[in-house]
Parts: C-alpha cells; sequence; structure tokens
C-alpha cells in the first residue's frame, strides 16, 4: 500500500511492537523510538509539500495545514485504511482494551512505519510513501 518493499523484518516488527508488548516481554524493543524520527520525517516531508503547492502563503496558514495533515487523529485514519491494527504486536491488557483501534497507537505504529521507510531507503522513498498516504 505505501508502495515500499520492507527488507528488514527486526526492524518492520520493532515498528509494529507497542509498548504494551515490550511490557509483557522485556528485552523486546518497542515502536516509540521508531515513532520519534517518522514523526519528523511527516513533518518535513508534509511541510515541503504545503509549500510547494502554496508557495505564497503565510506561516500562519501553513503551519495548522500541517498540523491537521500531521494529526493523531488523521494518522490513525490512515493507518485503519491500511489495517495496519490487524498486524500489530500488543501486550494481552492493550488488547483487551481495543489497542488495535485506538488513535494512539495507530498513529504511533504509522509514524514508526514511516521512519522505517526513510531508514530503509531515504527520504524520497518516505516522500513517495506518505503521498500515498494524504490527501493533499
Amino acid at each position: 500500500c505505501l508502495g515500499h518493499r520492507f527488507r528488514d523484518p527486526a526492524l518492520l516488527r520493532d515498528a509494529l511492537t507497542h509498548r504494551s508488548f515490550t511490557n509483557e516481554n522485556p528485552g523486546t524493543p518497542d515502536n516509540e523510538r521508531l515513532a520519534l524520527l517518522g514523526d519528523a520525517v511527516l513533518s518535513l516531508v508534509v511541510a515541503e509539500r504545503l509549500l510547494a503547492a502554496a508557495p505564497d502563503e503565510p506561516v500562519g496558514v501553513l503551519t495548522p495545514r500541517r498540523a491537521a495533515l500531521v494529526s493523531g487523529e488523521n494518522l490513525a485514519r490512515w493507518a485503519a485504511a491500511l489495517d495496519l491494527g490487524a498486524h500489530l504486536r500488543l501486550g494481552r491488557g492493550e488488547e483487551q482494551m481495543g489497542g488495535r483501534a485506538k488513535e494512539s497507537v495507530l498513529a504511533t505504529a504509522l509514524e514508526a512505519i514511516v521512519a522505517v521507510v526513510y531508514l530503509e531507503d531515504g527520504l524520497d522513498a518516505a516522500r513517495a510513501a506518505v503521498a500515498r498516504l494524504a490527501v493533499w
């Protein structure tokens, strides 16, 4: 769906691992560090697209547009469209509480996936993946 062929199964697994799984399986990395990077990549790519699409718009207009596009709600919607929740590794408690459909869980996982695309193939690949996600 993102147009990316994932090559590092361990990195992809980390991107799909929620901290609740890590809490029950000590020593297992979770997706939060990847999500930090993915958030930055998403913000950069979205800002680039907005500036290119509206070069004369003031920052006061573009900043809220960018924030809306990379909001947790929006990221969760994109993640749900990819059926990302079905692939998450969750702890038992999070699973029972509906974690596969939670906005924060889905948004974090999507950010982590974007980070994996970036780490594996660079910024151009991340740009292409985000372009497939977003409705501009």
